[in-house]
């Protein structure tokens, strides 16, 4: 069986390419390339284009690694068959929702390292747990049942998840240090509600800058419209690369 590693990744800067356009997310993977670490489409890129669209968006960036965010959340068995459907595009990421549960999480963990002996890829995908949505607060949670506060929420979730072999967890940035702390160095913590210091909020409500995330201990940062929004998204990928850069020097100093 394929080995499971943990993923580390030397620029931890991924571009969320939110966007129906496939032309449009190939231009936007091309622009950026040289700044950010990796791409990440979504659930509206998929719906619209399929995996033929996200060959596409490769091509225009063929040297970095694919966040496939589709947040797989159904019984066990159609996980499964779901992460076998996208493992012959090779995403180094895949998400699956940390509330559906131990074995609809063991199911999609299973089927990626299956999928990966079956179609000869080393490195299978690294799936990971979304926890409480970044665009959640406390009364968000309440209003559907869940107990808060939202910390509390992630930290139930995240000890599920990696129980039952997640290799990591989406969660906001502000729960970094907490879960560090909790369970160590080694789960890969992937972190949306990016916004650098002069940037909008927008529907994110537990945000933090780059800088701060990465000092928090996050491996993957996903930033999307602070990038794809803006006049010049290659310079602002490269903008945003350099304060995490300029900010990982002065840790290390």
């Amino acid at each position: 069986m394929s080995k499971i590693t943990p993923l580390r990744f030397d620029n931890p800067l991924f571009v969320a390419i939110d966007t129906t356009d496939a032309g449009r997310a190939a231009a936007l993977a091309r622009a950026v390339a040289s700044s950010v670490g990796g791409i990440k489409l979504g659930l509206e890129f998929f719906m619209a284009n399929g995996a033929g669209g996200v060959q596409a968006v490769r091509s225009a960036a063929p040297d970095l690694p694919l966040f496939l965010d589709l947040k797989f959340h159904d019984i066990p068995n159609t996980v499964a068959g779901a992460v076998r459907a996208v493992a012959p595009l090779a995403p180094a990421l895949l998400t699956i929702h940390a509330s559906g549960g131990p074995a609809m999480i063991r199911a999609a963990r299973e089927a990626a390292a299956e999928a990966a002996d079956r179609l000869g890829i080393a490195t299978p995908p690294a799936v990971v747990a979304v926890t409480v949505l970044t665009s959640l607060d406390d009364t968000d949670l309440m209003s559907v049942g869940q107990r808060g506060p939202s910390g509390d929420q992630v930290l139930r979730l995240t000890d599920t998840a990696l129980a039952h072999g997640a290799a990591g967890v989406v969660c906001a940035p502000t729960e970094l240090v907490r879960l560090r702390g909790r369970f160590g160095a080694q789960p890969l913590m992937v972190v949306p509600g990016i916004r650098p210091a002069d940037a909008a909020r927008g529907d994110q409500k537990r945000v933090m800058t780059p800088a701060e995330a990465r000092s928090a201990g996050a491996d993957v940062l996903v930033v999307g419209r602070p990038i794809t929004g803006a006049e010049d998204p290659a310079e602002a990928a490269a903008r945003i690369a350099g304060e995490i850069a300029a900010a990982e020097l002065t840790g290390a100093a």
